[in-house]
């Protein structure tokens, strides 16, 4: 997401820390003990300050705080990919004191890295996943093609010879353009930058004609026509761009990309611990102020159900990109 002062998203964050911080002093006098006897809870976010996943831990600090009655904080501990936060969540004592706040990453490292330093699979027990966010499929405003489809006829006529710009090996965005090129048949050139913003100023510049943006980031340059575009990368159409159609509806079957935030505890969480956790993200999602500004985002809720859907979505996120970077070789160097 944008760090720009006017995105709403880095006002949101801006605000959202304000409010963690604040959780100890406004709830530790009125601590429930709940968890570990009322100890103060870390959401150990695996990426920076300002991105997507310490937006969504700081929106929901403060509401967990008050349904649990004790302290929760933010920690940033940002690297490789996600794995140093993952990594101090795996062993952490399982006693709800600290929570790993990821990003999609979480399913595609497992087949990215040859090693992680915790199992995947084995090592954490999926509380939530908290949203879903699309991308939407920009292009240089000069660009040639006006749709997906003449996007298709094209590369089809000129293979490898068409680029996409990315944010790095292995990133949300390198694996948006891998699954595009394997669903529409097409061979594009991946082109990747340190980084988001470097990757989307290139395409407004017309150096690379391509990018699967961040809806929320890239909102202002398709408003003031900086980027053109062409499709959503969610299932349905978003509210943020209502006259946008899907990668399915422009004429590419089965093309899903999202982005999402799991919450994740240590493996072998006492399972009153957990009801508590589980019950009190599920409260802060539903909570009308948080729902609103997820949605201001461009992002939908994750649907409430059993436990069982949330531990389905994560293998099938797991598999699904475990096959795209297989099949396509992709590494993170």
């Amino acid at each position: 997401m944008s760090h720009t002062p006017h995105n709403p998203s880095r006002r949101l964050m801006l605000q959202a820390t304000g409010a963690a911080v604040a959780a100890p002093w406004a709830f530790a006098a009125n601590a429930a003990g709940q968890i570990a006897g009322g100890k103060p809870i870390t959401l150990v976010v695996s990426y920076a300050a300002g991105g997507g996943a310490d937006l969504m831990a700081r929106l929901i600090a403060p509401r967990m705080a008050e349904f649990l009655g004790q302290p929760v904080l933010v920690d940033n501990k940002p690297g490789a990919g996600g794995q140093i936060a993952a990594g101090q969540v795996a062993r952490a004592t399982p006693d709800g004191t600290q929570l790993l706040v990821d990003a999609s990453s979480f399913a595609v490292n497992p087949s990215l890295y040859p090693k992680l330093p915790y199992d995947s699979d084995t090592a954490f027990t999926p509380l939530a996943v908290l949203a879903q966010f699309p991308n939407v499929l920009v292009c240089t405003p000069g660009f040639e093609a006006k749709s997906v489809k003449d996007l298709i006829r094209m590369a089809k006529a000129k293979p490898g010879q068409i680029t996409y710009a990315s944010s790095g090996n292995g990133s949300a965005q390198h694996l948006a353009g891998a699954l595009f090129e394997d669903l529409a048949g097409v061979k594009l050139v991946h082109v990747p930058y340190r980084g988001g913003g470097p990757a989307m100023n290139d395409v407004m510049a017309g150096q690379v004609p391509l990018f699967f943006a961040n809806v929320a980031s890239s909102l202002g340059q398709i408003q003031s026509g900086r980027l053109r575009p062409l499709a959503v990368t969610s299932r349905r159409r978003t509210r943020s761009l209502p006259d946008m159609p899907t990668m399915e509806e422009a004429g590419v079957p089965a093309y899903e990309v999202i982005e999402w935030n799991p919450v994740m505890a240590p493996a072998g969480i006492d399972a009153k611990s957990k009801a508590a956790l589980v019950a009190a993200i599920r409260k802060t999602m539903a909570d009308p102020e948080v729902l609103g500004r997820v949605r201001s985002l461009s992002g939908e809720v994750f649907p409430d159900g059993p436990e069982a859907l949330t531990q389905a979505f994560l293998k099938a996120q797991q598999l699904k990109w475990g096959r795209i970077i297989k099949d396509r070789k992709i590494t993170a160097g």
